[in-house]
């Protein structure tokens, strides 16, 4: 064994671990996630589970028996009413809402497979979904329905279930809110296709389940580890996308790596935790949606955070004790006044992940919060979660922390070799956390879990603790004259100047370098090219100092806060092509 191989397989992370990281997570006791849902429901039963949050402050609450009796109702409307078989995919499409909490997991205890769908998606990109993952039923948010029309007799969906942001708000409220949506804003337009409505589903599920004297319980009692529980779809490191099929063993293993690497800040059935990102995204299910959902912590969900403003009543109204966001989030609320006057006070700690949280939004939330942000890591593939920042003691500034326990990770070379500590190399991932594969791609699985490592196609390097940091997506690096430029790292410093309030950095091709450095970026405040290239050139090599830069009004982003770097590198090509 070389030194490089001895390195990992001796696991220096471990010396970092605290007490809390060495004992048996939580979710251990459980054999799939109902079991544990149904726990949670038990043990927090008139406790607030989820509120949903909209801009305006009109907001609906659900406690944690009332979302089991729910999803219990849900998954026998499927089974007995439908008569959908056990693994029949359901896909769920709808932004954060109550409604979610109840389909997500109404499909898991009918021992049914749940497909996330971004609601975001055109037409043909649905289409695509539900043909590849097979999906039989569909739940979706009325404002989406007329996507429908054309394209849902090509698919495998039999069954179409509708719901609204407002269901279960107050009986004053909601009909506001629907009116609002519906006439005001027009956002809900008429269904094309013959559906049901959420409300009419639960109350024949109730029905049945009273008539028959069903157990639900029965519809999942015998699910075990290695049943597939959800088809979580990604455009992983080839861009073509594909259905990680994770299990119920994978969730529920990451689940407890989540909950014992944050156990230190977290008080079971007292946490408030705000949830901007969508929960239909990997990060937010697995971080947001069930890890704190067996902590019992309440769930505030906001639709939309965009505008950021849509933040302002779910942060001042209620005791937000944890945040979860991209780097764009953070940032945008450290540049709106009535968050840097009135922090929120109730604040424990905050999460990061999905993109490279800069260094100088870290310093600033710990400076107007006074609490810890720190980064993880994860993809799609792995659950999420793969490495964790520890809660205790020092922040490690521009590091995604350590491997979460029960994980292997190696770094390694264009052949596979594994590189020294402090040395650059592909990181690569072996957990009881990593997919089973991606649903009915045995080629693409072949290429990206190689004798059970997982390729994450993310360039990082290792300290003598353990402690990794994220050089760049091996795709996104930028070869200037033969030297490796890592746009993550020009972006941190341009970030880094205060009238600069956005930044992102491409590769784009150039006669005399191959490649040259072209940075996006996106002002607060006056600033010229030159001074952004001086303030480079004082902490970078000159190589990597941008030879382009182009003023923005926005950068183009995924529905989550990550900038698009590829969409404008194919804008930038074919501008240039028109030229």
């Amino acid at each position: 064994m070389n030194s490089a191989h001895a390195v990992y397989a001796e696991r220096p992370w471990v010396q970092q671990y605290h007490g809390q990281q060495q004992q048996t997570p939580r979710s251990a006791d459980f054999d799939n996630l109902p079991a544990l849902l149904v726990d949670s429901a038990r043990r927090f039963t008139d406790q607030k589970a989820f509120t949903t949050c909209t801009a305006n402050g009109m907001n609906g609450r659900m406690t944690f028996s009332q979302v089991d009796e729910a999803s219990d109702a849900f998954a026998v409307y499927l089974r007995e009413e439908l008569k959908v078989a056990p693994g029949t995919r359901v896909a769920v499409q709808m932004p954060n809402c109550l409604s979610y909490p109840i389909a997500a997991f109404g499909v898991l205890k009918a021992g049914c497979v749940l497909v996330n769908v971004n609601p975001l998606y055109t037409a043909p990109e649905m289409e695509k979904q539900f043909i590849d993952s097979g999906a039989e039923v569909l739940v979706i948010i009325d404002m989406f329905t007329d996507k429908l029309k054309d394209m849902l007799p090509r698919t495998s969906v039999r069954h179409v279930i509708t719901t609204t942001i407002s269901l279960l708000f107050p009986a004053v409220v909601r009909p506001i809110v629907y009116y609002i949506q519906k006439y005001w804003s027009r956002m809900i337009p008429e269904c094309p296709v013959d559906a049901t409505f959420m409300l009419d589903a639960l109350e024949t599920g109730r029905r049945l389940q009273q008539a028959v004297g069903i157990d639900p319980q029965d519809y999942w009692k015998d699910l075990d580890r290695s049943t597939l529980a959800l088809l979580q779809y990604t455009g992983g490191t080839t861009g073509v996308a594909k259905g990680a099929m994770l299990t119920h063993g994978n969730l529920l293993t990451n689940i407890g790596q989540i909950d014992s690497m944050g156990r230190s800040h977290i008080e079971d059935g007292a946490e408030c935790v705000l949830t901007a990102l969508p929960v239909y995204h990997v990060f937010a299910f697995s971080v947001n949606l069930l890890s704190f959902y067996m902590s019992g912590a309440h769930n505030v969900l906001v639709p939309s955070p965009r505008p950021i403003q849509n933040l302002q009543r779910a942060i001042q109204n209620y005791p937000i004790t944890w945040i979860t966001g991209v780097n764009t989030l953070f940032n945008a609320l450290l540049n709106e006044e009535w968050f840097t006057v009135y922090p929120p006070k109730h604040l424990k700690a905050s999460i990061a992940g999905g993109t490279a949280l800069h260094r100088s939004v870290a310093e600033r939330w710990r400076k107007v919060t006074g609490t810890p942000l720190v980064e993880g890591y994860g993809l799609t593939e792995s659950s999420p979660v793969v490495t964790f920042n520890p809660l205790e003691g020092e922040p490690r500034s521009g590091s995604i922390g350590i491997p979460v326990p029960d994980t292997d990770i190696m770094l390694v070379g264009s052949e596979g070799e594994p590189v020294e500590p402090g040395e650059a190399g592909e990181l690569i991932v072996r957990g009881p956390q990593v997919m089973a594969g991606y649903w009915q791609k045995p080629e693409e699985t072949g290429k990206t879990i190689r004798d059970g490592w997982l390729y994450t196609g993310d360039v990082a390097v290792m300290d003598a603790d353990g402690y990794l940091s994220i050089v760049d997506r091996k795709k996104d690096m930028i070869l200037v004259s033969g030297f490796n430029v890592y746009p993550n790292e020009i972006e941190d410093c341009i970030s880094k100047l205060d009238a600069v309030h956005e930044v992102a950095v491409i590769g784009v091709p150039d006669n005399d370098t191959g490649e040259a450095v072209r940075a996006f970026v996106v002002k607060r405040g006056e600033i010229s090219t030159d001074e952004i290239r001086k303030h480079c050139q004082q902490a970078l090599a000159r190589y990597k100092v941008p030879k382009q830069i182009e003023f923005r009004d926005e950068l183009p982003t995924t529905p989550i806060g990550k900038v698009l770097r590829k969409d404008l590198r194919a804008e930038y090509l074919k501008r240039n092509e028109q030229q």
